[in-house]
C-alpha cells in the first residue's frame, strides 16, 4: 500500500509514472477502441480543450457567482432546444453525463406523481430490454419499479407489449434514439401515441444519438422522428461529450417545459450552512467540461457537424460491408446511425473478441443475443481496414480451432450462461470490488 507521501516529487518524474502508466491505456487515438472515447481530430480537441483551460476553475454550482457559465449552459440548452425541435417553454439542465440525466428524468417523473398522484405508492416505468441500464440504477436508487418488455425481430421496443404493461402504477415509458445493443431507434411516434392516450411521461433516451440523427437526416438518410416533434414526448436526454465531440462530462436533458423541469430541481431550507438549492445530482459541475461544449457546439455548427456525420456513415457503410462478407458473421438488425452490433451462427463470438484483443483491438461484447458491439468516430476513418482484415484472419482462427479459442472473455461469458440467475450480478459486484480496492 502506497503511503502518503512527505515531501513533493519533481514534475519530471510524475509526468514521465504518468506516461509510463498511459502506455497500457486502450489505443483510442488510433481507433484501436470502439466505445468510451469520441475523438474527431485534434483540431476539434484543441478548441475543447483551450475552452476547458480558460474555464478550470470555475463552478457552476452557483450561477450567481460564475454568470458566464449560466449563460453557455442557457446558450447550450437553447441549441438543444432547437435542434430537436423544441419550442419556447422547452426547459432543461446540464449534467455530468448520460447516466446523470437518466438519472435526473426518472427522479423527476416520481417527485411529479408523488405530487400529482399520492395515490401511487410504488410507482413503475416501462423499459424495453434495451434501455440503457442506467434506468436500472435509477429504478434502483429511486424506488421505481422496472416493467422490462421485450423487442420485436426488428430489434425495437415491441408496442403491444408496452401497452399491455400499462398499470394504473405506471408513471413513465422510457424509448431510446437509438437503443445501445444494437444502434436502432425505437417507435418514438408510436410510443408518443400509446403515452397520450394513457396519459403518461415519456423520456427519450437520445443520450448516444442526439448530436449524430439531426445530422445524419440533414445529408439524407432516413431517420425516423424523436424528438419533440412527436407529440407525447415529455423529456430528451443527449450528450455533448458524445457525438457533440465536448470533453467529458457534459450532457443535456431536456424537457418540454419548466414545469416538469422543476421536479427535478432539489431545496432544502435548514441546512446551517445557508439556503441549498440544486439542479441536478451533483453539487459541484465542473466550468470547463460546459465551457468546451459552448465553445465546439459553436465552432462546427451544423455544417461542421454533417460533415463529421458524413464520415462517421462512411466509415460504418465500410464497416457493415466488409463484415457481412466474411462467412458466418451479419448484422443485428437494421441500425440508424453509427452504432451497431454483429453476431455469428457459427463463431463463438466470445471467443473471436478474445483474438481480436489479441491484436490489439479494445471490443465490448454482449449477450442476449451474444454479439460485438461498436460505436463509429471519425477515429475510426485509418482504422476500418486494417480492422477487417485482422477480423477475417481471427474469425478463421476461430473457427478452424475452437477448441483452442478459450480466452478469458469466452470463459467469462460461458460461465455466465452456467450461473443460476443474479449470481452473475454478484460476481460483477464481487470483481469490481476486487478491482477497485486495489492499494498498490
Amino acid at each position: 500500500m502506497l503511503k502518503f507521501p512527505n515531501e513533493g516529487s519533481d514534475l519530471k518524474t510524475i509526468y514521465s509514472n504518468m506516461d509510463e502508466l498511459k502506455i497500457k491505456d486502450g489505443n483510442w487515438k488510433e481507433g484501436k477502441t470502439w466505445s468510451l472515447v469520441y475523438y474527431a481530430g485534434e483540431e476539434i480537441t484543441k478548441v475543447a480543450e483551450e475552452a476547458y483551460l480558460k474555464f478550470f476553475h470555475a463552478n457552476a454550482l452557483n450561477p450567481t457567482v460564475f454568470n458566464s457559465l449560466r449563460q453557455f449552459e442557457n446558450h447550450i440548452l437553447s441549441m438543444a432546444a432547437d435542434l430537436f425541435h423544441g419550442g419556447e417553454e422547452t426547459a432543461g439542465s446540464l449534467t455530468s453525463g448520460g447516466s446523470e440525466s437518466i438519472l435526473m428524468a426518472v427522479k423527476t417523473y416520481r417527485d411529479e406523481a408523488r405530487a400529482l398522484h399520492p395515490e401511487i405508492r410504488e410507482p413503475e416505468m416501462i423499459l424495453p430490454v434495451s434501455a440503457h441500464a442506467s434506468f436500472e440504477k435509477a429504478a434502483h436508487y429511486f424506488g421505481v419499479k422496472a416493467v422490462h418488455i421485450p423487442l420485436t425481430d426488428e430489434y425495437k421496443a415491441d408496442l403491444k407489449a408496452i401497452e399491455q404493461a400499462i398499470t394504473p402504477n405506471t408513471i413513465l415509458i422510457v424509448g431510446s434514439a437509438p437503443a445501445y445493443p444494437q444502434g436502432i431507434v425505437d417507435p418514438i411516434a408510436q410510443m408518443g401515441q400509446l403515452a397520450l392516450k394513457y396519459g403518461l411521461r415519456f423520456h427519450v433516451d437520445a443520450c448516444l444519438g442526439g448530436f449524430i440523427l439531426p445530422f445524419i437526416k440533414d445529408i439524407g438518410y432516413r431517420v425516423p422522428d424523436f424528438d419533440f416533434s412527436v407529440p407525447g414526448v415529455s423529456s430528451i436526454s443527449a450528450d455533448l461529450h458524445k457525438y457533440g465531440f465536448a470533453a467529458k462530462g457534459v450532457s443535456v436533458i431536456l424537457y418540454r417545459n419548466s414545469t416538469l423541469r422543476r421536479y427535478q430541481y432539489f431545496a432544502y431550507a435548514d441546512w446551517p450552512g445557508g439556503l441549498f438549492v440544486s439542479p441536478s445530482a451533483t453539487g459541484t459541475r465542473p466550468g470547463g467540461a460546459i465551457a468546451s461544449a459552448y465553445a465546439v457546439l459553436n465552432y462546427l455548427g451544423r455544417q461542421g457537424y454533417q460533415k463529421l456525420a458524413r464520415t462517421v456513415m462512411d466509415i460504418t457503410g465500410q464497416l457493415q460491408k466488409g463484415i457481412t462478407e466474411i462467412p458466418g458473421l451479419f448484422i443485428l438488425g437494421k441500425p440508424e446511425a453509427g452504432v451497431f452490433a454483429f453476431g455469428s451462427d457459427s463463431i463463438n463470438i466470445h471467443a473471436l473478441a478474445d483474438k481480436l484483443e489479441e491484436k490489439g483491438w479494445v471490443i465490448d461484447q454482449q449477450t442476449n443475443p451474444d454479439c460485438l458491439h461498436f460505436m463509429v468516430t471519425p477515429a475510426h476513418e485509418n482504422a476500418a481496414e486494417s480492422f477487417l482484415k485482422d477480423l477475417k484472419t481471427a474469425a478463421a482462427e476461430v473457427k478452424s480451432n475452437p477448441e483452442a479459442s478459450t480466452g478469458n472473455s469466452a470463459a467469462l461469458y460461458g460461465m455466465k450462461a452456467a450461473l443460476p440467475p443474479g449470481k452473475t450480478e454478484e460476481y460483477l459486484l464481487d470483481s469490481l470490488n476486487k478491482l477497485m480496492g486495489r492499494n498498490e
